[in-house]
């Protein structure tokens, strides 16, 4: 986190974001080759970070910002595609900004609400003079893509919530995710006043979630309040979106969508339909279920009936469990009685003092620190009439090296001190030869013990 101070003297936040090095790499690599869209959900930073970009790393930059964009900028890609001299005469009039060929950046913001934009990459690319980058959410669904050929010209950048160590960043601590990433490496514990202080910053990470206005709010007012009225602005957009974006499936989305609380907090949280409707099927529901994971507000994890290579062709769909984007946003989904979660609340949270299922809490932060790093979620779960064949693992990963056998993590995520392995073991005991290094993701330091590594929770972007 930098503060800056602005030609009036306010000081203001720039939010450092890991994207920013890929951004780089795109503009000195491919020298206006391609377009890049930054795809993901609302409220994660897309057009901040790219407009930060912009002001950055080239002489002029040109935003179009199609939520406000007036109808005969729209038109102006219909009608001056052919003559794009007279479109950027009309563009750079328009929103008074001299650009420069080779030294200006040209940014589409949100622009899956113009689709004849984002075709019109295709000429745009061909044509060379400038480079240009495209934000946007819901970017699959029919209704954006309707009636346009999506530009083979374009690039994709998948965004997320800031993680674990951009939230260190953003609160003044640049130093202890190196040490912690240092400690995974040489597979070392770090030492009970370090842990304590990781685990800390990370229980404020998950109570405050990585939504970057959540998280500036805390950095200035340190108000737990004011975060989660922050916090609920964006699940009102989120649940504003589906019923603006969803058609037919809106209702099957938010059914689902006001849902996910209460089924993380259950024992076993995979997702059960019968809580929308009794006779519900999946097959009937599974549009909806997508069209949460394609607007990156829900993370689908699915259960995959082999932990072997190839999860997603042992991937069972009919089997799944629904975690929310960012674990900040769940809490003030989760504690909305009052309309706001009081600062008391927080605080337990904070502390660990809270009388509540805290273990979903935990596994919606591990999933959405997996998917942060690039990971698809995975569990495993085999149901049997005798008790030595049950068994349950939150997630399954692949090594990054595959070999001919010993390729599948098996990750059980503990919340409380007290716990028992009893599925981790069943299933060391049953898939021998598909299972490599087990591992425990829990509140302790790291250890290593009878065959399985025992991570703490603020290493699992490590993974």
């Amino acid at each position: 986190m930098q503060r800056k101070k602005s030609q009036k003297g306010v000081r203001y936040i720039i939010m450092k974001r890991k994207i920013y090095s890929q951004l780089l790499d795109w503009k000195n690599n491919r020298n206006g080759e391609v377009a890049l869209l930054i795809e993901g959900a609302r409220r994660i930073g897309k057009s901040y970070i790219v407009e930060e970009f912009a002001k950055r790393e080239y002489d002029s930059y040109l935003l179009i910002d199609f939520n406000k964009a007036p109808q005969m900028v729209r038109e102006w890609f219909d009608l001056y595609l052919e003559d794009l001299d007279t479109l950027f005469l009309y563009l750079t009039n328009h929103y008074k900004v001299k650009l420069y060929p080779r030294k200006s950046l040209i940014i589409f913001d949100e622009v899956q609400l113009c689709p004849r934009a984002r075709a019109a990459i295709k000429f745009l690319v061909a044509d060379g003079r400038y480079d240009y980058i495209e934000t946007g959410s819901l970017m699959s669904i029919k209704k954006n893509t309707q009636g346009i050929v999506i530009p083979s010209e374009e690039r994709t950048l998948k965004m997320y919530p800031m993680d674990f160590e951009e939230f260190l960043w953003a609160t003044g601590n640049d130093m202890l995710m190196d040490f912690i990433r240092k400690m995974y490496e040489e597979k070392r514990p770090m030492g009970q006043a370090f842990h304590r202080q990781a685990m800390d910053a990370f229980r404020l990470y998950m109570i405050v979630g990585g939504m970057p206005q959540a998280v500036k709010k805390y950095v200035e007012t340190k108000d737990f309040e004011e975060v989660d009225a922050v916090k609920r602005d964006i699940l009102e957009i989120y649940r504003n979106d589906i019923f603006n974006y969803a058609g037919e499936q809106a209702d099957k989305v938010a059914g689902i969508f006001d849902q996910i609380p209460s089924q993380l907090s259950k024992h076993e949280k995979k997702f059960r339909l019968s809580s929308l409707k009794p006779d519900a099927k999946y097959r009937d529901w599974d549009d909806a279920f997508f069209w949460l994971k394609d607007a990156r507000v829900g993370n689908i994890c699915y259960n995959s009936t082999e932990p072997n290579v190839g999860l997603k062709m042992n991937e069972s769909r009919t089997t799944l469990k629904c975690y929310l984007n960012d674990t900040g946003l769940l809490i003030s989904q989760a504690f909305d009685e009052r309309g706001i979660v009081t600062s008391d609340i927080y605080r337990k949270l904070l502390f660990g003092k809270l009388e509540v299922n805290e273990g979903m809490l935990v596994e919606n932060v591990v999933a959405q620190m997996l998917v942060a790093a690039g990971h698809s979620l995975y569990f495993f779960s085999r149901s049997s009439e005798k008790k030595e064949e049950r068994m349950e693992i939150d997630f399954l990963l692949l090594k990054s090296k595959v070999t001919s056998r010993h390729n599948i993590i098996p990750i059980e995520v503990k919340s409380g001190k007290n716990y028992t392995l009893s599925s981790l073991n069943k299933c060391l005991a049953t898939y021998t030869e598909n299972i490599t290094t087990p591992m425990v993701l829990h509140a302790a330091d790291y250890k290593q013990e009878a065959g399985i590594t025992y991570l703490p929770l603020y290493m699992t972007p490590l993974l």
